[in-house]
């Protein structure tokens, strides 16, 4: 009995190892608009950020605040274009300053990944 058992495993186990598993991914920050760490000479309307994988806007976020800690943007982040992997929300007008981005997404496979970035808007240098 034990030899025709021995087969049998050896064929399951060939199966498992040969049978493709679905790749498990995080969404990451590919792009974003404004760039990371951008100096930029006059205010953006949106932050737009684009993941290397497709996420749920209903349980990400953008939160953009400025240097006193202060929200900044619109709310809830909403797909791009009809795309799934990408997010943006609008701003209200900025003043010049450094702006921080604090972002987190849930990718449709339900992973979560989060980070943050800083740009600046130029100061005016009209006459």
């Amino acid at each position: 009995m034990k030899s025709r058992a021995l087969p049998i495993l050896a064929a399951a186990l060939a199966c498992v190892a040969l049978h493709p598993v679905a790749a498990v991914a995080h969404a990451f920050l590919r792009t974003a608009s404004p760039a990371v760490g951008s100096t930029l000479a006059s205010p953006p309307v949106s932050v737009r950020i684009t993941f290397t994988e497709s996420v749920e806007p209903s349980f990400s976020s953008i939160v953009v605040t400025d240097a006193a800690g202060h929200r900044v943007d619109d709310g809830k982040p909403a797909h791009l274009d009809g795309g799934d992997t990408s997010l943006a929300v609008g701003l209200g007008t900025l003043k010049p300053g450094t702006y921080k981005v604090a972002w987190h997404a849930v990718a449709t496979d339900t992973h979560r990944t989060q980070g943050t970035y800083r740009f600046t808007v130029a100061s005016s240098t009209a006459p």
